[in-house]
């Protein structure tokens, strides 16, 4: 008998601890606001650039945002990239420094550049090369604030690891960076938000990975990390949706009081594509792999009109 009062006693005490799921957010939550940029007229996305340089400069010159000398023509153009500048090609330092210069140029004409982080970049500040080229394991060598924890790594890789481990003088840099942002009516993420980031708050989210990758958080935030992530999900990415997925998205939607998301992250084979009736739009068009092979492609919106933009046929 005594042994089965202790069960029982125990089995309540492990049902009082037991955290139960928080329930999905309504259209009544309060929308965030640090993360919320005002709507522009004009508003531009690119998808996933992967090191690509040739294809960033063509990009923004397509969006209207530099001329051939790389300049700021925008004037009060926002432009949004939906993250993953980093791995894959030889270009990742050009890229960073030029939208961090092009974030810079653009306030002074009342436009905005807005990177987002991915999780190439997440992957890299996490000391995951497997995606770097031999030139971008070179590339950021020389920087002034390296991190503390690139001592501990491989001598091919630590010039790396000293721009981008926690900390590091590249770090410091993506850590102003948005997982989630919103700008006039539309979100924008890597991968895509789905009801329980908007539960967590999402900027709360935005200031956990900050806090990570400047090195003053031991680990990154699980609910970035783990699925359903913000940056390595693909619930809407696939051709098809389904009805579930749709729900998902406009309960999220509704209650940022946003009308649409865009993503990258998965490579649309035919272009930009868009699902649950214009809900979502779908941004990644391979640009690395089929830049000079497919025309290329970037979104634009101006109200409630989104357009893709083309660029010549190759």
């Amino acid at each position: 008998m005594r042994r089965l009062l202790l069960a029982v006693t125990l089995l309540a005490v492990l049902g009082a601890c037991r955290r139960e799921p928080a329930p999905l957010p309504t259209a009544a939550m309060p929308a965030v606001t640090a993360a919320r940029y005002p709507a522009p007229e004009r508003l531009v996305a690119l998808g996933d650039l992967h090191g690509n340089l040739e294809a960033t400069r063509a990009a923004l010159r397509l969006a209207g945002a530099i001329d051939e000398a790389e300049k700021w023509i925008g004037g009060k153009l926002v432009v949004v990239q939906t993250g993953d500048e980093l791995d894959r090609g030889d270009g990742e330092r050009e890229i960073l420094d030029l939208f961090d210069r092009l974030a810079e140029e653009s306030k002074a004409t009342g436009g905005a550049v807005h990177a987002l982080l991915g999780n190439h970049e997440t992957m890299t500040v996490g000391g995951d090369f497997r995606y770097s080229t031999e030139a971008g394991l070179r590339a950021f060598a020389g920087v002034a604030t390296k991190a503390p924890g690139a001592a501990q790594v491989a001598e091919r890789e630590r010039a790396r690891a000293e721009a981008f481990l926690p900390g590091g003088e590249y770090a410091l840099r993506l850590a102003r960076r948005d997982v989630i942002a919103i700008v006039g009516d539309t979100v924008f993420s890597h991968a895509g938000i789905a009801p329980q980031h908007v539960a967590h708050g999402i900027d709360r989210a935005n200031a956990e990975i900050g806090d990570w990758i400047a090195g003053r958080a031991p680990e990154a935030p699980d609910v970035v990390m783990t699925q359903p992530s913000p940056l390595w999900n693909r619930l809407y990415g696939q051709p098809q949706l389904p009805e579930e997925t749709c729900r998902n998205l406009r309960v999220a939607l509704q209650s940022v009081g946003a009308k649409r998301m865009v993503v990258g992250h998965t490579i649309q084979d035919e272009g930009i594509t868009s699902a649950c009736d214009g809900q979502v739009w779908r941004i990644d068009v391979g640009m690395f792999e089929n830049f000079g092979k497919k025309p290329l492609q970037v979104l634009e919106i101006r109200g409630d009109e989104v357009k893709v933009l083309r660029g010549p046929t190759p």
